[in-house]
């Protein structure tokens, strides 16, 4: 079975690659609280095979079920999620209110074509869950 690697190019930014972190050219500003606030959000994937079908399981935390979309063409799975959040914090004298939407997508091959129409997918707590039979596998 092929070996997917992930790679994600915002979190690269912040890793410390070389003797001078990206997260270092923003400790003097003023709004650092609120970029130590803000993630960029990512699809955790695992890949499994069977001899008839292809079993993914995607991590998308905090995604509701009607904001999820699954596209399989051929070999190419592609996962994306709408994500949005909101933070309120009240005092005697003051409200803040933050809120933030973005989307999430992940797209990969998988070694052999996949027969969309056999396709089944569940997701619950935060864990979405496929099951991709293989084409011309004598399920057909």
């Amino acid at each position: 079975m092929n070996q997917l690697t992930h790679w994600n190019p915002f979190k690269a930014l912040t890793r410390a690659a070389s003797p001078f972190e990206f997260d270092d050219v923003f400790r003097a500003f003023p709004m650092r609280p609120l970029l130590d606030t803000m993630q960029v959000p990512d699809i955790r994937v695992d890949v499994s095979e069977t001899d008839t079908a292809y079993a993914i399981k995607a991590d998308i935390p905090g995604a509701k079920k009607e904001d999820i979309d699954v596209s399989v063409e051929g070999r190419l799975v592609t996962i994306s999620a709408r994500t949005a959040k909101e933070t309120e914090k009240k005092d005697a004298t003051s409200l803040y209110r933050e809120r933030s939407e973005g989307q999430v997508f992940r797209s990969f091959s998988l070694p052999g074509d996949v027969d969309q129409t056999k396709a089944e997918a569940r997701y619950e707590n935060g864990v979405l869950d496929l099951t991709l039979p293989k084409k011309g596998n004598g399920n057909n």
